[in-house]
């Protein structure tokens, strides 16, 4: 059982451009509750600890079946292959495998061990303006260990982020935003029967605690992953336009994503290759119609951010 002193990590990136202001470090925790079909980071989808395994980068050592205290492993011309009825996601494989073949996605940190990887970054932070970003995941299914981390970094004046897709409680939504500078809301559909189609869940409850939230008068930055023949419409553009119009308080700023089939790699690692969508990246012509009907509705809009 995680307690609210730590958190199940998959994945820490340092010196991040795209998430937030200035130099990042970005803490991504494990656990979603949408599944995307586009999501660059499946490995951050279940809420528990996974193993992945490429078998390009397998030398086919055997290192990590002599190691495997359950004896789940074995070493086939094809690659390693895993008796999941006794592999236990212990870890031990990936902690020998010499070419990092075997790597596991979900580690526990507590608060302390996280706060000393964060604190490294000081010098960045205050050269760059930058800071701390809690993505995911959905980092908002984590409320108790995402609150204290949101508080030590203040205490420490560390400007901190929270990228979320706002499929939570409204009360655990508000709550957090008392205790962050910036939030990365994440749109991708207006139509809730479209958007259940592409994300597993409908978005009603998405829309209402964007409303809710920018009615704290909260900073928030809209991110849109822009996905050819999946939400880079104009009839969803303009619908989505109009929305972030009505909110109240100060006009978000809007970052337009494009697709890419960067994650293709991380489907194959997980034993899920057969789940990897193949979509298409956005016609840029539609790219550029959706950054001009942003503007012409009031609202500042860029790609990437």
């Amino acid at each position: 059982m995680i307690k609210s002193e730590e958190g199940l990590l998959f994945d820490l990136k340092r010196y991040a451009i795209h998430d937030g202001p200035g130099i990042r470090i970005v803490v991504f925790l494990k656990g979603c509750n949408l599944n995307c079909a586009w999501c660059h980071n499946p490995e951050g989808i279940e809420a528990g600890p996974e193993r992945m395994y490429a078998p390009a980068r397998c030398i086919g050592c055997g290192t990590c079946v002599s190691a495997c205290p359950n004896g789940a492993l074995t070493l086939t011309p094809a690659g390693i292959v895993t008796d999941e009825s006794l592999c236990e996601l212990c870890g031990t494989c990936a902690a020998v495998c010499p070419t990092k073949a075997i790597e596991m996605s979900g580690t526990l940190q507590t608060l302390e061990q996280l706060m000393f990887e964060i604190g490294k970054e000081r010098t960045f932070f205050e050269q760059s303006g930058g800071g701390v970003t809690f993505s995911g995941g959905e980092p908002l299914l984590h409320p108790d260990f995402l609150v204290r981390l949101l508080d030590e970094c203040r205490s420490r004046g560390f400007h901190t982020a929270v990228d979320t897709a706002g499929l939570v409680s409204t009360e655990i939504l508000l709550e957090v935003a008392r205790h962050t500078d910036l939030f990365l809301y994440d749109l991708k559909l207006m139509d809730s029967e479209r958007h259940r189609r592409w994300t597993g869940a409908p978005n009603e409850k998405i829309l209402a605690n964007l409303q809710a939230l920018a009615a704290t008068g909260a900073k928030i930055q809209i991110r849109i992953p822009l996905v050819g023949g999946v939400n880079d419409d104009e009839e969803n553009i303009l619908q989505t336009a109009r929305f972030l119009a009505t909110l109240p308080g100060e006009k978000p700023v809007v970052n337009l994503l494009p697709y890419h089939m960067i994650a293709q790699t991380k489907y194959e690692k997980l034993g899920r290759g057969a789940d990897f969508q193949k979509l298409e990246e956005p016609d840029p012509e539609k790219v550029r119609r959706a950054l001009e009907i942003f503007g012409e509705n009031g609202l500042e809009a860029e790609v990437g951010g």
